[in-house]
């Protein structure tokens, strides 16, 4: 695996609030994604001007069980892919969540989502949790960053019959907070299980976005409580 950043979080930061909370887990991020959303937060390695500029080490799987097995006792659950797009490169995941497995530790996943259902499918059994980005319940919203909504509600709906699944929306000013597709969302997901949480979180100014206002924290709690209608935990992040 071409590994750009390796981290110890919380196991609430990937965001995960109802998965072995209060655990640690290692965490590793690569290069590259399969969007291109223009409020980006980590585009130095998701979306960088020049890939061959990104330091990369290259890591084995072995090598990256190894460090989570060293940390096991300072409280490490497993192995997480995140901070690009893990899927993008899914075959090095899928090698080494088999591993990760024998060693009887634990595979998060951290993605937007966006994966054909047959390579999906291989992955599921070796994964067990995952936070999906829903960046919008619109393909307009979709349009922008170049994703498929349609792909995105399949992986969440096959997800949640093999493993735990959180889902976070990022609420962008003007792109993604209209209240009524909010409302459609919120009843979508509930409609696969109404303890799915949520996590409506707060945009900051980034990227090609920079020039944008933050969301308004009235928006992120009006969200909230519309969603409340269909779902029984919704958080606000990036408060």
């Amino acid at each position: 695996m071409k590994v750009t950043s390796l981290g110890f979080d919380p196991i609430e930061k990937k965001p995960l609030a109802r998965y072995k909370p209060g655990s640690m887990i290692l965490s590793v991020g690569s290069l590259g994604c399969t969007m291109h959303c223009p409020w980006c937060q980590n585009h130095s390695i998701a979306q960088p001007e020049d890939p061959q500029a990104v330091p990369v080490r290259d890591m084995s799987a072995r090598e990256l069980v190894d460090q989570a097995q060293a940390l096991v006792s300072e409280g490490n659950i497993g192995l997480a892919y995140t901070y690009n797009e893990p899927l993008m490169r899914w075959r090095d995941v899928l090698e080494c969540a088999q591993v990760i497995h024998e060693a009887g530790l634990d595979n998060v996943v951290v993605t937007n989502g966006l994966i054909a259902p047959d390579k999906l499918a291989q992955l599921l059994p070796f994964i067990d949790a995952l936070n999906i980005d829903l960046k919008g319940f619109s393909q307009d919203v979709y349009d922008i960053t170049g994703g498929t909504l349609e792909t995105v509600k399949n992986t969440i709906t096959r997800a949640h019959e093999n493993a735990h699944v959180e889902v976070t929306t990022l609420l962008v000013p003007g792109v993604n907070d209209d209240m009524e597709l909010l409302d459609e969302e919120a009843a979508w997901l509930a409609g696969i299980d109404p303890d799915i949480p949520l996590h409506l979180t707060r945009f900051f100014p980034q990227y090609h976005y920079a020039d944008r206002p933050a969301t308004p924290l009235p928006t992120l709690l009006e969200a909230q409580s519309i969603a409340q209608h269909h779902l029984n935990d919704v958080l606000l992040g990036n408060i």
